[in-house]
């Protein structure tokens, strides 16, 4: 479950950055990119609740 919310966190800070550049380059829209800035939120704060309240390894 750790590895999961870790990659979940990782996913959630690698779109941002990837958004940014693609707009900057054109091939999205301001509003496509605020869609991705929303999705990478999401995905970071589920990677975040299940790392802090899922189970624990022992």
């Amino acid at each position: 479950m750790q590895v999961v919310a870790r990659l979940l966190q990782l996913a959630g800070l690698t779109i941002p950055p990837l958004a940014m550049v693609a707009q900057l380059m054109n091939r999205i829209r301001a509003g496509q990119m605020l869609q991705f800035l929303v999705v990478a939120v999401c995905l970071f704060s589920a990677g975040y609740i299940l790392q802090v309240y899922g189970p624990r390894k022992s």
